[in-house]
This record gives structure tokens, sequence and C-alpha cells, in this order.
């Protein structure tokens, strides 16, 4: 099957998640967050070509973080009544707590998938494109965003030249913690007037280009909205259409 994730205008796959994200925060039974989270990793599975090992690495802490609402919200969330179901260590948890917590479990299991799906299935050049086809986005604002993006490898190249010189002059990095916070000073001044000067060449760059961030009529680079998005779209709302009833009735 195509990775029709990647294929969608950035544009509307972004409204989609928020949209998705807005309608699942009005339910608090803890149905509707799970059946909505399996759906759409059953999405990442079959419409996408995630990089899994990379996606379980960066999910960790979203399944600490849920891990840490669940047990938080059990021992410590205020009495709201209902059966008990189960005690340890003098704390009574009702089925209501029970309820609650998994709910507030699964919905950032669900918000996080869905941030990563984005994150993963993006080209952020391209979002940024769309975002002024689409959305409207200021061209000043959008240019100035994609600039500093295209700059980030060579930033990270700089630094790793700048360590290597302080090497290479005999100051070594301190082994203590914040000993290498406070000797971070000797690197970071050195990227910020390099980074001021890199600012100054782009923005004559684009002067003498012509470029006077006005918008326009027609781009060089045009991302449209096509079949793919209306598609797609309908399978999000299929989803959530799904996992809303599907979450009413088993609650």
């Amino acid at each position: 099957m195509r990775n029709l994730l990647h294929e969608m205008n950035p544009s509307v796959k972004f409204l989609l998640i928020t949209l998705s994200m807005l309608a699942i925060a009005f339910f608090f039974n803890p149905w509707t967050p799970l059946l909505f989270w399996a759906g759409i990793i059953l999405l990442q599975l079959t419409m996408s070509r995630i990089n899994w090992k990379l996606w379980l690495l960066f999910m960790l802490p979203f399944f600490i973080g849920a891990f840490g609402y669940l047990w938080t919200t059990v021992v410590f969330g205020a009495d709201t009544g209902g059966t008990v179901i189960w005690s340890f260590a003098g704390i009574d948890v009702t089925d209501e707590q029970w309820a609650r917590a998994l709910s507030l479990a699964f919905r950032v299991m669900a918000f996080s998938t869905l941030s990563l799906l984005f994150a993963f299935t993006t080209d952020p050049v391209k979002f940024i494109l769309s975002l002024m086809q689409q959305l409207k986005l200021s061209p000043k604002l959008a240019y100035g965003i994609m600039v500093g993006y295209q700059f980030l490898p060579v930033m990270k190249d700089e630094f790793t030249q700048i360590q290597q010189a302080h090497r290479l002059r005999g100051a070594e990095m301190k082994k203590r913690s914040w000993q290498r916070l406070l000797e971070m000073r000797r690197v970071l001044i050195p990227m910020l007037a390099g980074a001021v000067r890199k600012a100054e060449r782009s923005a004559f760059a684009m002067e003498a280009r012509g470029f006077t961030g006005e918008p326009r009529s027609a781009y060089y680079r045009p991302v449209r909205i096509g079949r793919i998005d209306f598609l797609m779209s309908g399978v999000f709302f299929l989803i959530l259409l799904i996992s809303c009833v599907g979450g009413s009735w088993l609650s």
C-alpha cells in the first residue's frame, strides 16, 4: 500500500490532528482514547513508512509519563465515590478513580502518538510552504522559519568544529556536569556571532533576489490539496467516529 500519510498536504494533516485532539479531550471515559490510539497505530502500520525502532525510542518518555499519570491519579486522586475495587497500603481505589486514571493515561498515549505521526510523516519545508499557500501564513515569518531550519545542520557542524579547535588549544571540557555547563560559554559565544553573520548574509541574499515578504499569487513549488487528502480526512473521521461511539457504548 502507498505511504498515504507522507503524501498528504501537511496543513490538512495538521488540522485533522488538531481537531482529533480537541474531540478526544471532551470524552472522559477510558475507552474512547484507547480505541482512538489503537486506530492511529493501525493507520501508521498500514499507511506510512515509519522507522518503528526510532518511534519506540521517542515514545518511551510518553509511556513513562502515562504511567506517572496513572499512578498519581490512583494514589493521590480525590475521592469521587464509586465502588472500591481493590486496596493496597491503606489506599482504597474505586472504579471511578481507576476509570479516570486510565482515561488520562490513554489520552496521553493518543495525543503523543498523533504528534509523532505528524513529525514522522511530514517534510518540514513542505509544511511551511503549505502554511503559506493554504493557511496564508506571512511569507516573512514562513521563510524565516525555513531558513533557520536549513541552518540547523550547519550549526551542528560548527559546534563540533569549535569544540575541536578548543581541544587543539588544550582547553578540555570539565568532568562535572555543572562545570561543563559553565564551560559551554566558550562555544556558545562564537556560535552566536556566527549565527548573526549567517542571518545577515541570508537577509542580503534574499533582498538581492527581490524578496519583499509580500504574499504571492503563484509559487515556484506549489503544494495542493488533492484526492489523497479527502480520502485520508475520511479515514481520520471514521476512526474518530468509531472511537467516540464505541467508547460511549462500552462505558
